[in-house]
């Protein structure tokens, strides 16, 4: 958002300030600026873009949500105007490296609540032997080749933003399966900018690859580490990405 000042916003006669507000602010909901479900900005970044007062701004929130465009939860305000729902593009499946289900193929699934790898640990600023939310994933093709096995850790970011994955923890049990296929999703739900790094390398002495998967969010703090290890390396992985354009 570029930052405003009140003379921007000249008012129609007897039309109050915060009336004005909540229909520039509506205007760029429906523009884009911030998509339907994710976090607005605070009342104090609000305020200095349109150059008014917070009292201003909580009036013309107030109003967007009297009109049902705006919701307030403990994590903060969201816009809920109608529009496509905000879905994980399909490049970031989760986890990284998970295939759609093949005739004959074997996947499995689960999650346990145990403290992660040493590496993982330290990737997420969790302390050493702090047990935590790990998903193991485990998929072949149906004549057994092509194993692909991930291990993923989540960060207490993670679980105490993401409703939907705290619910896990007390089915963590290792037994049951868990498909987690929506977890970025959820993420984005919650009002969390993901972000993420992919990095492959190759395994000495075999043909198997490694990728490391690294997510954040908009305020840098980590959300999950994942290692996938694919022991055929003559099975392509494919990476997509999508970039929006400066218009």
């Amino acid at each position: 958002m570029a930052r405003s000042t009140p003379h921007d916003h000249p008012l129609t006669r007897g039309e109050p300030l915060y009336r004005r507000i909540a229909t520039e602010l509506l205007g760029e909901l429906r523009g884009g600026t911030i998509p339907p479900g994710e976090r607005l900005p605070g009342e104090r970044q609000l305020a200095e873009h349109f150059g008014v007062s917070r009292e201003t701004v909580r009036q013309a929130l107030d109003l967007l949500r009297r009109d049902g465009l705006v919701a307030t939860d403990r994590r903060g305000s969201h816009a809920t105007l109608p529009g496509l729902p905000v879905e994980t593009p399909d490049c970031l499946t989760f986890p990284v490296g998970a295939r759609a289900a093949r005739h004959g193929a074997v996947a499995r699934a689960t999650v346990t609540w145990e403290p992660p790898s040493p590496e993982h640990a330290e990737a997420l600023g969790l302390a050493p032997h702090r047990p935590t939310l790990v998903h193991r994933y485990r998929s072949a093709t149906a004549d057994g080749r092509g194993r692909r096995t991930a291990v993923t850790s989540f960060s207490a970011v993670a679980l105490a933003e993401v409703e939907e994955l705290a619910r896990y923890r007390d089915r963590a049990d290792g037994r049951a399966g868990a498909q987690l296929r929506r977890a970025y999703d959820w993420m984005r739900r919650a009002g969390l900018t993901l972000h993420h790094r992919d990095c492959i390398t190759p395994l000495p002495g075999t043909t198997s690859v490694r990728v490391t998967r690294r997510v954040h969010d908009q305020y840098a703090r980590p959300l999950e580490i994942t290692d996938l290890v694919v022991d055929d390396q003559r099975e392509a992985l494919v990476y997509e990405f999508t970039l929006p354009s400066a218009g």
